[in-house]
């Protein structure tokens, strides 16, 4: 099996043939991961963090979203409230009864 002299079963040597270095390849998944992530989150928009999993969100006006930590800065009431959900929410397993013993 004539070739470059790099197996096929080497990653360091696929990175080297590509240009790329193993320490970009990571960097390079890292922010498609963190892109992805951050794409459906909602941010506050006063101080831009995320709430946690059972924080309370406010909604005002055009959609703007707020922090329970922001929301004492508006004198006026948002338009909905609401609670951070867990992602998995609805795709827990459920027990509908008791095993049998």
């Amino acid at each position: 099996m004539g070739g470059t002299g790099v197996s096929a079963l080497e990653p360091q040597g696929m990175l080297r043939l590509q240009g790329i270095s193993e320490r970009d390849l990571e960097r390079q998944l890292l922010r498609r991961g963190v892109s992805a992530l951050s794409a459906g989150r909602h941010a506050c928009a006063d101080c831009g963090r995320t709430p946690l999993v059972g924080e309370r969100y406010h909604r005002y006006a055009h959609g703007k979203v707020v922090c329970e930590l922001c929301r004492p800065q508006h004198a006026d009431a948002p338009q909905a409230s609401d609670v951070v959900r867990h992602s998995e929410r609805g795709h827990a397993v459920r027990l509908r009864g008791h095993p049998a013993a």
